[in-house]
Formats: C-alpha cells, structure tokens, sequence
C-alpha cells in the first residue's frame, strides 16, 4: 500500500531530520548539501544566504530535489523525496526572518535558538528563505 499523505506529513513534520537539498550547475554538475527545513503548507522551507552556492544555481535553474531519509522507519517510512520548484523569497523582511526562526525552532532549544549565532544568522541582510514546491513527492 503506498504511503498516506498523512504518513508524509508526519515524517517531515518530525524534529531535527536533516533535508540533502540538491541543485544543478550550468554544466549539468550536482551539488548536495544538508539542510535544516520546515515542511509547512505543502512546501519545504529553508533559510539560506544569498553567497551559497545553492542560491546562485537555483537562480540559473529553480529546479531541485530534497530527500529526507532515517535508519528506523518514523510513522512506517525510511525516506521521503521532495521534486520541485525553489522560489528565492527576500522580502517582506520581517515574514524572511519569522519563517527562519520557525525553521531553527525545529532543530534548537529556546536557549540555543537566542544566542548570538542564531540571532545573527536571523537578522542577517544576506539571508533569504527557499520555498521549494513540490512538483512529484516519493515516499518509502
């Protein structure tokens, strides 16, 4: 039977799971880096800034793919992958910087989320967020 739509949710909605988001150069090269995410309203969030390479390839190209995997099944499913559209969102500012945090939230305590990095990181002009539509979700 295949996942449910509600197995999926679940499993990215879990804290802490890391996100392998994986763009392509000019010249057809892959680039795979980890991430933190939020899966909210049916997208993959990510805070990044706007020197990544990962920023500088989805502007060449918006298409993208994250795949979320564990070694023991979370809600009856080892991995997930996400194929889509990234969309470079810069303003408004402040709802940038709202849906980072909502994004450290799942990954670092009260404490860690208010110390000096994290705030830096939040408040930085370089920082941006990557809404990632899906297009075709694979779940196992």
């Amino acid at each position: 039977m295949p996942p449910t739509q509600t197995q999926i949710d679940s499993f990215l909605a879990t804290p802490k799971l890391l996100g392998r988001l994986a763009t392509v150069s000019a010249r057809g090269v892959p680039h795979v880096v980890p991430v933190w995410y939020l899966w909210e309203e049916g997208c993959i969030w990510v805070h990044t800034f706007e020197s990544t390479r990962k920023v500088r390839q989805l502007r060449a190209h918006a298409g993208c793919a994250i795949v979320v995997d564990v070694t023991d099944k979370v809600e009856g499913l080892t991995a997930v992958l996400v194929e889509g559209e990234a969309e470079l969102v810069t303003e408004p500012r402040p709802e940038v910087r709202r849906r980072a945090e909502r994004v450290y939230r799942r990954y670092l305590s009260p404490e860690e989320l208010a110390g000096k990095d994290p705030q830096s990181w939040l408040d930085s002009a370089e920082g941006l967020i990557l809404k990632i539509t899906p297009r075709k979700i694979t779940a196992w």
